[in-house]
C-alpha cells in the first residue's frame, strides 16, 4: 500500500525528513510515532499526495504521487487534525456534499451517507448544526466523512486528540472495526496507549529519521523490560539513592520526583530495596509500556 525507500522532504535548506524506508501492507494498522519536529506530518503529507517528494523515492497504492496525484487521492480517506467539518451545513449534509465532490452518484452517497451515519452512530443527530455536537461526536464525523469515498487507505492524524477516555474508547472500536472490515489505516498519535491498541506495526520518528521499527510488544522487548519498580523518595534524594539500587536492574532511571528501575520482575526488586534499609515514599510495579520506549529513543527533554 505504500513503499518509501530514502524518503526525503527539506524547506530549503532544513530537512524535515532524512531518508526513511517504510513499508505499508494491506490490511494493517501502521502508526507513525515521535515527538513534535520529528517529521510525521511532513511524512503524511507526502503520503497524502498533496506535498511533493524532494528525495528518494515513493509509492502510494502502486502510483507515483508526482504524476498520479489525482488518482492517489481519489482512493485515500484523509482525518485531519483539525477537524474542518463545515459549519454551516448540518451532519448528514456534511456527508453528502462531500461525497459529491467525488463525483459518486446521487443515489449511491444518499445510501453511504445513511450508512456512515449508522457507523458513526449519529444517526439521531443528522439534522443538528455542527455547532452543536461534541468533540467526540465532531471527531466521529470527521472519519465518517472521510470513508465516503469507500477509500483503499485511511490517514489519520491525531485522531483522538483532546477527546475524553470515553470517546477515545468508542473510536478505537471503530477504528478496529475498519481494519477488520479490511481497511488499511495510517496513524500518527501521541497516545502510547492508542498506538498499543491500534498498531499492527509502528515506527518511532526523531529528528527526521526511523529510530526503530517494529510491533508494539517488539518494541517493548527489545528496548525495555517486562516490568518497572517506581520508587519514590524524598524531594532531592533520587540522585543519591540511584547508586544504591542500580545493580536491582538492566537500568536505572533518575527522574525529580522518582526513581525508576527496569526488570523483568519488580516485585523483587521492591524487596531487596526494603532489604537494603530503604523505605520509599510510595512504591509500585507495572508493566513496560511503550511510552518507556518512546521515551528512551527519544529523550525526556521538550524538543526545541
Amino acid at each position: 500500500m505504500i513503499l518509501a525507500r530514502g524518503l526525503r522532504k527539506s524547506f530549503g535548506e532544513f530537512d524535515a525528513v532524512r531518508g526513511i524506508d517504510v513499508d505499508v501492507r494491506r490490511g494493517e494498522a501502521f502508526g507513525f510515532l515521535g515527538p513534535n519536529g520529528a517529521g510525521k506530518s511532513s511524512t503524511m503529507r507526502m503520503i497524502a499526495a498533496v506535498s511533493p517528494v524532494s528525495g528518494g523515492e515513493l509509492r502510494i497504492l502502486g502510483l507515483d504521487p508526482a504524476t498520479d496525484g489525482p488518482a492517489i487521492r481519489a482512493r485515500l480517506g484523509v482525518c485531519p487534525q483539525e477537524d474542518t467539518l463545515d459549519n454551516e451545513l448540518n451532519v448528514r449534509d456534511n456527508l453528502y456534499i462531500y461525497g459529491r465532490y467525488f463525483g459518486i452518484p446521487k443515489a449511491v452517497v444518499r445510501e453511504r451517507t445513511d450508512e456512515l451515519l449508522e457507523f458513526a452512530m449519529l444517526t439521531d443527530k443528522a439534522k443538528a448544526k455542527v455547532e452543536e455536537l461534541s468533540g467526540g461526536m465532531k471527531r466521529r464525523l470527521t472519519i465518517a466523512r472521510s470513508l465516503i469515498n469507500k477509500p483503499d487507505l485511511l490517514l489519520l492524524d491525531e485522531p483522538t486528540t483532546g477527546l475524553d477516555p470515553q470517546a477515545r474508547h468508542l473510536l478505537w472500536d471503530q477504528l478496529f472495526r475498519l481494519k477488520q472490515a479490511g481497511v488499511t489505516l495510517v496513524i500518527t498519535t501521541h497516545y502510547m496507549d492508542e498506538a498499543e491498541q491500534l498498531c499492527d506495526r509502528l515506527v518511532v520518528m526523531d529528528r527526521g529519521v526511523i529510530a526503530a521499527e517494529g510491533s508494539p510488544l517488539d518494541l517493548i522487548r527489545q528496548f525495555s523490560t517486562r516490568e518497572v519498580a517506581e520508587l519514590r523518595f524524598g524531594v532531592g534524594e533520587h540522585e543519591s539513592l540511584a547508586a544504591k539500587v542500580e545493580d536491582l536492574g538492566a537500568r536505572v532511571e533518575v527522574l525529580p520526583d522518582r526513581l525508576l528501575v527496569y526488570t523483568d520482575d519488580g516485585e523483587e526488586v521492591l524487596a531487596k530495596v526494603h532489604e537494603r534499609g530503604l523505605e520509599p515514599i510510595a512504591a509500585l510495579v507495572r508493566r513496560s509500556t511503550l511510552e518507556d520506549v518512546f521515551l528512551r529513543l527519544t529523550g525526556r527533554s521538550l524538543a526545541d
